[in-house]
């Protein structure tokens, strides 16, 4: 039985869901920030830092494909942060606006009940952009804090778990 068909996890899922909704507030913050300013890659570790709390809390309550694709925008977030190339810190913006867009849309639907939240979105054109991404990450290594999987091969088993 999956999360949003069990109804003891009803109230736990939609608790969720509305302290998801409020941390995307913050994540569209930090890219509005970055967008300003896209020098201040300090904003990719403030959302590497906040999704990062979405996952906790999607794989807390099973949400494994939410917490995978949270995981995904971890990884892009600190890695991203070590970028000094202007232009391609404004191509991860976008990107980022795209996965938080889409991660609303998996949150608005696993409130709904819709445990098919990925089958409803247009991932193809996304997992072009976000491999084209991961591989301008390849040489980057996170050294200003300590976070696991950061390998190109974590970005890769990512997508590959998400269908990517």
């Amino acid at each position: 039985m999956s999360i949003i068909n069990d109804p003891s996890m009803k109230e736990i899922v939609i608790d969720f869901c509305n302290e998801a909704e409020e941390l995307f507030d913050q994540l569209e913050q930090a890219l509005e920030n970055l967008e300003e300013n896209p020098s201040n890659t300090k904003e990719l570790e403030k959302f590497g830092q906040i999704i990062d709390r979405i996952m906790g809390a999607a794989k807390s309550i099973g949400a494994s494909e939410i917490a995978l694709f949270c995981e995904l925008g971890k990884v892009i977030g600190y890695k991203s942060s070590q970028v000094k190339d202007i232009p391609l810190i404004e191509v991860v913006g976008a990107i980022l606006f795209d996965s938080l867009h889409m991660l609303r849309k998996m949150v608005t639907a696993l409130k709904l009940g819709d445990d098919k939240s990925m089958a409803n979105l247009n991932t193809k054109a996304f997992a072009t952009r976000l491999t084209w991404l991961s591989a301008k990450f390849k040489d980057i290594d996170r050294a200003s804090c300590a976070v696991d999987n950061l390998s190109q091969s974590s970005i890769d088993d990512i997508m590959q778990s998400l269908g990517l």
